[in-house]
Order: structure tokens, then sequence, then C-alpha cells
């Protein structure tokens, strides 16, 4: 029989109205490659409750060489696609910065395009940790940058050196841990990191990490679940307060 009296299920809303974490800027990384997708990709994201967005394409040497040049008039284009479609959201762009030798020419160069309130997303290798790591964590404090680590549930080898994640924290840089990551999208080790991490108090930010529609998917189905609202107060988030 017909259940007529079936419950329409409402649009999930994030516990965050600001996303530091996502690659929708199209045409310039492994995200969005057009205008038509990064505009499908942000009305996705504003009925979740994002209302704001810092987009963070990668910087990456060899494979993603983005200067502020080519992130602008990206950016640009998108908020032209936007408008013709009078689609209204907050929307900016820093970046997401490997460690590398290409984002330490860039810090020299002084051509760094940090988040409101001086933050800097910065990325390891997801081979080894950076043999500087600290050192270089410690300089950017010094110039007035407050670096955020992130989705450090990712980087397998700190699975067996848990120490690692208290001891970074620690110093003062902040970690951000991917929804995906919650929701199991990647694996089940890195979604228990990242479980564990929150239950420690080293989690600060949430970001989506949106690169497209089948993330966007395993987004929408899991903030529909009992255990994303287990989760979603738990944490002390800073996103809305940058």
């Amino acid at each position: 029989m017909f259940n007529f009296f079936k419950k329409k299920q409402e649009p999930a809303q994030l516990c965050f109205n600001t996303d530091i974490h996502c690659h929708v800027i199209p045409g310039i990384d492994d995200g969005s490659p057009d205008v038509e997708t990064s505009i499908e990709l942000i009305e996705r994201m504003k009925s979740w409750g994002i209302t704001r967005i810092v987009a963070t394409p990668h910087v990456t040497q060899a494979s993603f060489e983005n200067t502020p040049e080519i992130m602008s008039q990206a950016l640009n284009s998108l908020k032209e696609g936007l408008q013709s479609k009078n689609i209204e959201i907050e929307i900016t762009h820093s970046a997401e910065y490997r460690i590398d030798e290409q984002f330490l020419a860039h810090l020299s160069e002084g051509i760094i395009v940090p988040m409101p309130s001086n933050y800097i997303l910065v990325e390891n290798s997801f081979i080894q940790e950076p043999w500087n790591l600290d050192q270089l964590l410690f300089d950017l404090k010094v110039k007035g940058y407050k670096p955020i680590l992130a989705h450090p549930e990712r980087y397998l080898y700190y699975h067996q050196k848990r120490d690692r994640y208290k001891a970074i924290h620690s110093t003062g840089t902040k970690f951000q841990v991917n929804l995906l990551s919650l929701a199991g999208h990647y694996s089940k080790d890195e979604r228990r990191i990242a479980l564990e991490l929150i239950d420690n108090g080293l989690v600060d930010f949430i970001g989506t990490d949106l690169h497209n529609h089948r993330h966007a998917d395993a987004i929408e189905s899991f903030i529909h679940t009992r255990e994303y609202r287990k989760i979603k107060d738990r944490i002390p988030l800073l996103n809305d307060s940058i």
C-alpha cells in the first residue's frame, strides 16, 4: 500500500556556514572542470546551509602550478556565471598549498594568498612528512600566518605515529578534517582517525574538500544520518569565525 503519510525528507544542514576547503573554482585543478559544474556544486552547498566559501585550489609543484593571477581570473569567471543565474553566495579564494619547493618560492616572493584572519591551508605530501615541517610551521607563524593542516587524518604515515598529531597541534597549528573522511568516503582507517582526532580535541575546522558531484552525493547522504547528528555538536568549530 502507498504510505500517504510518509514524511518528506528535509534538506540536511551542516554544522557550519563557511567552507574553508573546496575545489569549486573551475578549470584550474582536479576539482570542477567548468563554470557550469561549479554552479551546480555551489547550489548543492547552499542547500546544506553554506553561505560563505573560501575556495582552495591546489597549488602544487609540477601538477597545479597556480598563481594568484590564475586563481583570481578563474574565480571572476565563476562569479560572472553565478551572477548570470542570480545565485547569491559570498565566495573568495585562498589555496591549498602543498608543502614543496613551489610553496617555498611563493612564500619567498610574498605571493601567498591567505584566508581571512591570515589563516593558510597547507597540505603534506601523502608519501611522507616534509623533513622540515616543524620549522616551516614555526616560520609561517613568525611571518604572521596561522597555518591549518589540511586533512591530517589522510596522512597514513601518522596512523602508526599518532603522537605526532598532538605534537603538531600543540604548537598552535590548527587541524581541518574532511567531511568526506567522517563519511567513510576514503577508508575505514581514515574515518577512524578523524573520529579519534575529534575525541582528543584536535579538530578546529571541518571542510568539505568538495571536488565533484560524487563527493557531493557522499556528503549529502552522510549529513542525513544519525551518526552525523551525533558528531556535529562535539566539535567547537572555528569555520564561521574567520
